[in-house]
């Protein structure tokens, strides 16, 4: 693949997805990629770049991205911060809304849903606890693919045993043919799925009470990060837990989150980010 071919791979992720395709991440693009020139018939990436500029298949661009993807994700991926999450964090804020009886959750860059659905297997296994409350969690991805194969809940033998339990394989999954295991009827329930790049506006309702965007950034420039951040804000309350990847801060890149400080690595949103102007969150 020429210099050429690489750069309009790079340009059409960004422009899609805001990620950077970056000279560490480029030994990963045939690999990624075969597939595609496999099907049709080409023996190199730069035709197939050629093919994507000649515009002759309009959905090519599309495919090309999502193939470029990083889709990694797991169940409970990392324990750690899944258990501060869910222990007194989760603690502190059910005391704060103890008078609605609701908890909004947005876990952006969902992928196929593992960190959806780990979450509502842990809202579901304290059943008792969560009764008459509103349990509202939505993922959202910017591939599609990724996104109906969340909305199936269908995943493979080593996908589920990958940071679950037998327990709660046995508990929350039923096994089908070719070591294929459906998750159950109750936790597709519990959530939702909606396609949405992180250069969008925020999804419904708008106002969340936590929000996990973990290991995405990473990917992003910084103007788009401090963009991301931005829009991050608009769609938290002024007690908003964010969590993000072990490798992201939010240090240099925005005002309106600090470290919480009973809460290693946890976020929260500062109370007067309503009042900061909105440039200070701008990609510019």
């Amino acid at each position: 693949m020429n210099d050429s071919s690489a750069r309009i791979l790079a340009s059409l992720l960004e422009t899609r997805t805001g990620q950077l395709l970056t000279m560490s991440r480029r030994w990963r693009i045939e690999t990624a990629l075969k597939s595609l020139m496999r099907e049709r018939g080409l023996t190199s990436l730069d035709k197939l770049v050629s093919m994507l500029v000649s515009a002759k298949e309009p959905a090519l661009g599309g495919e090309i991205v999502e193939a470029l993807l990083n889709n990694e994700t797991y169940f409970f991926r990392d324990r750690t911060p899944f258990e501060t999450l869910l222990g007194s964090a989760l603690s502190r804020l059910e005391q704060a809304r103890a008078r609605e009886r609701r908890i909004s959750i947005w876990c952006a860059g969902c992928s196929t849903g593992q960190e959806v659905y780990s979450l509502a297997i842990s809202f579901a296994e304290q059943a008792q606890r969560w009764a008459g409350w509103n349990i509202d969690i939505l993922g959202t991805d910017v591939s599609r693919s990724v996104l109906d194969r969340a909305r199936q809940g269908i995943y493979s033998q080593f996908e589920v045993q990958r940071g679950l339990p037998v327990l709660q394989m046995i508990r929350w999954f039923k096994e089908e043919e070719g070591q294929q295991w459906q998750i159950s009827p109750e936790l597709r329930k519990m959530v939702r799925f909606e396609a949405r790049s992180l250069a969008e506006p925020p999804p419904q309702p708008g106002k969340f009470d936590i929000i996990l965007c973990r290991n995405v950034l990473l990917y992003f420039a910084a103007p788009a990060r401090r963009a991301v951040f931005s829009r991050l804000a608009e769609a938290s309350r002024e007690d908003t837990m964010l969590m993000l990847g072990a490798g992201e801060t939010v240090i240099g890149q925005t005002d309106a989150f600090v470290s919480d400080p009973a809460h290693r690595g946890l976020y929260i949103r500062r109370p007067e980010a309503d009042e900061m102007p909105l440039k200070r969150y701008s990609a510019a």
